[in-house]
This record gives structure tokens, C-alpha cells and sequence, in this order.
């Protein structure tokens, strides 16, 4: 464990020492706030939920995001109990407002590779790309902000991904695309 927690310093020292500067506080910082509570995600799974094309990719999108609150949030980080990087070392001064809670794993990390594996699967490669684009800055801001350990925004990418596979497999073995779809056409039959 003494390893890995060497490993993980190394790493965020590594960050502040040559990548951190006054250009990048700014960006890094609004990379980690529009990953808070997934708002970015949700944002996007409300936008594409107004679509017939894109509803079942919404839906799926936000049922990862509970997924990954619940396993995550909830349950893991509890369990695990890891205190955050900045409150070992103090001589780190924070970019952002102090986050609360425990470090293992970084739920901002799996959200958003819950969201991109969802959007990449179910949509066009493009937009794949940006996804998962934005979901590396977002998982990246958390270890330029020192605010997690490269293990738990490495455990939360995999969390992410687990929970994304968990409910792309139960959406094609339940047939759940096509109740999806129906509800959509009986609001549009309703109105």
C-alpha cells in the first residue's frame, strides 16, 4: 500500500510541478465543476431525451449516472474511506473550493465514463470521440486540482465503465430499447 501511495504522490507532484500555471487553473477548474453531481451528463441525457433518435441513449445515460452514484457515491467510498491528496499534503494550495467526502474512487471519473461508453456505443462516432474527450478532461482536472489520487480517478474510469457494460447488457437482454421508444410515441399520441 506504501507503494502505491508513493506512486500516486509522485504522479500529482509530477502534475503541479509541470503542467500546473496560471493558464490552466482556470480551464482545469471548470472541468471539474461542470463534472460535479454529473451535471454535465445529465445536461446532455435531458437534451438528447427530446429526441426519438437519441431517447433510449438519454435514458441509458442517466440510469449510469444513479448506477454509478449508488455504487460509487454511496457504497464504495464509504467502504474504502481514502482521505483526499490536499489533506495529506497541505503545502498544496487548491485551484477549487475543497471537495467533501472520501477520495476512492473519484465518482466525477466514472460518471463521466459511464456517460462516454453509453453515448459512444449507442450514437454516431463523432460524437463517441467527444465524449470521451471531455470525459478524460473531466477525470485529468481532478488530479490537476489535487483533489484525488491517480488510483481513484483510475478506479472510477473503470467503475464507469463496469457500470455502463452492466447496463448496456441488461438494456439488450430485457428489450428495453423498445419500451423506451413506446413510451415516447404514447405521449405523442396523448397530445
Amino acid at each position: 500500500m506504501e507503494y502505491i501511495v508513493s506512486f500516486d504522490f509522485a504522479i500529482l507532484d509530477f502534475i503541479q510541478a509541470a503542467i500546473k500555471n496560471a493558464f490552466f487553473d482556470p480551464v482545469m477548474m471548470m472541468f471539474s465543476y461542470v463534472g460535479e453531481i454529473g451535471a454535465v451528463w445529465i445536461i446532455i441525457a435531458l437534451g438528447m431525451l427530446f429526441s426519438d433518435k437519441t431517447r433510449v441513449t438519454g435514458a441509458m445515460v442517466l440510469a449510469a449516472l444513479v448506477l454509478v452514484a449508488l455504487a460509487g457515491e454511496i457504497g464504495i467510498k464509504h467502504l474504502v474511506a481514502r482521505t483526499r491528496p490536499f489533506l495529506i499534503n497541505t503545502d498544496v494550495t487548491l485551484n477549487i473550493v475543497a471537495p467533501s467526502g472520501y477520495s476512492f474512487p473519484s465518482v466525477h471519473a466514472a460518471a463521466a465514463f459511464a456517460s462516454a461508453l453509453v453515448i459512444a456505443v449507442r450514437e454516431k462516432l463523432w460524437m463517441g470521440i467527444g465524449v470521451y474527450v471531455l470525459a478524460s478532461l473531466i477525470a485529468f482536472s481532478r488530479l490537476y486540482n489535487y483533489v484525488h489520487f491517480p488510483t481513484d480517478v483510475f478506479a472510477g474510469m473503470i467503475l464507469g465503465t463496469l457500470c455502463a457494460l452492466v447496463l448496456l447488457f441488461i438494456l439488450k437482454k430485457a428489450k428495453l430499447e423498445t419500451r423506451i421508444l413506446k413510451i415516447g410515441v404514447q405521449r405523442k399520441d396523448t397530445t
